[in-house]
């Protein structure tokens, strides 16, 4: 009877009943060694028989199809803008001659933890992997800080562009996310007092000229000021860097809730708040740092002082380099990060950006600072290795280039096409295949249609949509004379050239072109 059961199952679910129960191998303990395994046989005849039926009966899943929060797709017009962008900034980067590297996107738990104060809650932590507890980068200096530790680097000037993970409440409209791309320069090793800092301002000023999305101010200030400022305003040693926290809200927040913040959650007096309130809304240049010197409480402070001395000596550097009307000296300028021991910048811009009749505002759009003990944290003999950088925040530089490819106020090339290989006539595919072979070989960036006797029409058409500069237009006539059409397709002039002349003739051409703008537009 069971060997008729196990032959002849009535319908799938006894099948997957029967190949369950049999599987378990409870019952076979009662049988005979023989019909063991002839039932273990026709048990794997089973299995695959279930297979089959679960899959076959399975119901098709129903999808969310939505990206997680705080990410995003991005479409072809997207990516032709942010490749844009990142080759103009790795040009600048090439220019003041960083290297690039690259770390993994996770790090072990304990490299992250404790160096970004209250920011450390937003750091994505992974599950135990193989006896490692791994978390996301969170940015990409502390890795490279683990990098230049790790391989006992003590000179570098490197580039990295690369993904981090932040469990951040996303603003997708205003460029936040979780999963973002950020855009580093670092200079690692002993160097003069300010001297790869000024640099650094000028790599700033120089990318944001270049992308020109709009104008824009730098701010600087310095760690070791902001803490005189506090020491010399009441505030206990202990409770400086949360106080710094709260000072890094100003951009955002008025005076009067970051001063709440600093009394009730920081436990700071409020006179000692009210003093670094009189403070936090000085700005200037020069002048403003010279008086500072000679200020009542800050010239009592030893870290007050080595501050101001370092800012008075960094906007004479930066007036050296031509970037002095870019920069702002701006006491309530913070920066939360622990990691930051000296001269601290951000850049923002200074109007909102209009696109079509409405106005958008940006903010930070680049920062950095010195952060001189970050690599010795991670050396077993505490080793220091100096370092100063900069992150430039692409993502709200793409997001006001793409509202502006929204409203209609720019256009962009998809692709890099410069000639289409188009045919007059019907059965001239082979010869269109040839002609792009021989393009291609001279390296000249080519397209046809991959139908057979495709329509005239049709393949302008596709030229105009995609903004392909140049067509050689095929024709009977032509090609019995030795001849080929090259037609502008912006102007439609088309002119004959000998057909073994048609590379040089196309390098010709693409040479005159004007082609400004994203990717060759």
């Amino acid at each position: 009877m069971l060997f008729r059961m196990l032959k002849f199952p009535k319908n799938h679910r006894a099948v997957l009943q029967l190949c369950n129960f049999v599987h378990n191998g409870s019952f076979t303990k009662s049988i005979s060694t023989t019909a063991c395994y002839k039932i273990q046989e026709e048990v794997k005849k089973l299995l695959a028989l279930k297979s089959q039926l679960v899959t076959e009966d399975a119901v098709p899943q129903k999808f969310t199809l939505k990206t997680p929060k705080g990410t995003r797709d991005y479409n072809p017009q997207q990516m032709a803008i942010r490749n844009d962008v990142l080759q103009k900034i790795i040009a600048v980067f090439k220019k003041h001659g960083a290297e690039c590297i690259d770390t993994p996107v996770f790090e072990l738990k304990d490299v992250l933890t404790g160096k970004y104060g209250e920011d450390s809650k937003l750091i994505y932590d992974l599950k135990d992997q193989g006896g490692e507890i791994l978390s996301l980068r969170y940015d990409l200096t502390v890795p490279l800080a683990r990098y230049l530790a790790m391989s006992k680097i003590t000179m570098l000037k490197r580039y990295h562009i690369a993904k981090v993970y932040r469990r951040d409440n996303p603003a997708m409209t205003r460029g936040r996310y979780r999963e973002f791309y950020q855009c580093d320069f670092d200079i690692a090793g002993q160097y003069d007092l300010m001297v790869p800092d000024a640099e650094c301002l000028k790599v700033v000023t120089e990318i944001l000229n270049f992308l020109d999305i709009g104008k824009y101010v730098l701010k600087v200030n310095h760690r070791r000021l902001l803490d005189g400022m506090f020491e010399a305003c009441g505030v206990p040693a202990d409770k400086f860097r949360t106080t710094c926290s709260s000072v890094d809200k100003l951009d955002k927040s008025p005076w009067e809730e970051v001063r709440t913040e600093m009394i009730n959650e920081k436990g700071v007096m409020p006179e000692a708040a009210d003093r670094i309130g009189k403070y936090v809304i000085m700005n200037g240049g020069v002048e403003l740092a010279e008086k500072l010197l000679k200020d009542e409480k800050l010239s009592n402070s030893k870290a007050a002082i080595e501050g101001l001395e370092g800012i008075i000596l960094l906007l004479k550097y930066c007036e050296l380099f031509g970037i002095k009307d870019k920069i702002l000296f701006d006491l309530s300028l913070a920066r939360g990060l622990d990691y930051y021991t000296g001269v601290i910048y951000e850049a923002v811009l200074t109007e909102p950006i209009k696109i079509g009749n409405e106005e958008q505002t940006v903010g930070s759009i680049a920062g950095g600072g010195r952060y001189d003990n970050l690599v010795g944290m991670f050396d077993s003999k505490n080793k220091q290795v100096p370092c100063v950088g900069v992150s430039i925040g692409v993502e709200r530089i793409f997001s006001v280039l793409e509202a502006k490819l929204a409203a209609g106020e720019m256009r962009v090339r998809t692709n890099e096409v410069d000639v289409y290989v188009a045919s007059a006539q019907k059965n001239f595919l082979e010869e269109r295949m040839k002609i792009c072979t021989e393009l291609w070989d001279a390296g000249i960036k080519t397209e046809h249609s991959y139908k057979k006797n495709p329509k005239m029409l049709t393949q302008l058409q596709h030229c105009e949509d995609n903004c392909i500069p140049l067509a050689v237009v095929l024709g009977e006539s032509e090609l019995k004379r030795g001849m080929v059409k090259i037609r502008n397709i912006v102007s439609r002039q088309e002119e004959e050239v000998p057909r073994e002349k048609l590379v040089d003739e196309v390098n010709a051409r693409l040479a005159l072109l004007n082609t400004k703008g994203i990717n060759g537009v």
